[in-house]
């Protein structure tokens, strides 16, 4: 008889183990899934300035090849030029360099376990300091902001509460913010769409 509630015992410790090991990985995998989303987004960002290079690129070649009475440009059209291609260049490298932080914030947060997120909708707030400050209101919630946060992860950690909210929406309630920079302790205001 001992040996069998020895068993059971053992047995109901590694199950409970293996599902907060589950729980773990399933909460690295939403945040890496928010970053991606917001690295996906810069994307398009990006690829929309390209296409207005492009736009222009071909105006200045039709220009070009636009007959032309004098062939020839202005000191001023030619110092507007290089302004424009100085900004196009400063623009790019601050791309690139959004880009390469961006990865290596992702390289810290898949070697480190994700803080989980809990949402709470009534007026009892939790005393523990993993709940973000939400306090309900006619159309949305209060949100402190944590340390690797993004805009697509808390959008995501929302959406898994039931709050159908994009990473746009939160941009649009809350214009004085950096969608790319968000700041530990801040607190941010998360609409809810379905509360209108």
């Amino acid at each position: 008889m001992k040996k069998i509630s020895l068993w059971s015992l053992i047995l109901v410790f590694s199950a409970s183990v293996a599902l907060a090991q589950e729980s773990a990985t399933q909460q690295q995998i939403d945040k890496l899934t928010g970053q991606i989303q917001d690295l996906m987004d810069i994307q398009a960002q990006q690829g929309k300035r390209i296409e207005a290079l492009e736009r222009g690129m071909s105006e200045l070649r039709d220009k070009l090849n636009a007959p032309v009475v004098n062939d020839y440009a202005s000191h001023a059209e030619l110092k507007s030029l290089v302004e424009q291609m100085d900004e196009i260049d400063r623009k790019r490298k601050e791309d690139t360099d959004n880009i390469a932080e961006q990865i290596k914030n992702l390289a810290k947060v898949a070697a480190a376990a994700p803080a989980p997120i809990k949402i709470v909708k009534n007026n009892t707030p939790k005393p523990d300091n993993d709940t973000p400050a939400v306090s309900p209101s006619a159309s949305g919630y209060e949100y402190e902001v944590k340390q690797g946060d993004t805009l697509g992860l808390i959008a995501k950690a929302y959406r898994d509460k039931g709050v159908k909210v994009t990473r746009s929406q939160i941009i649009a309630a809350n214009p004085k913010i950096n969608p790319n920079v968000l700041i530990p302790g801040r607190k941010i205001f998360i609409p809810d769409p379905s509360a209108k």
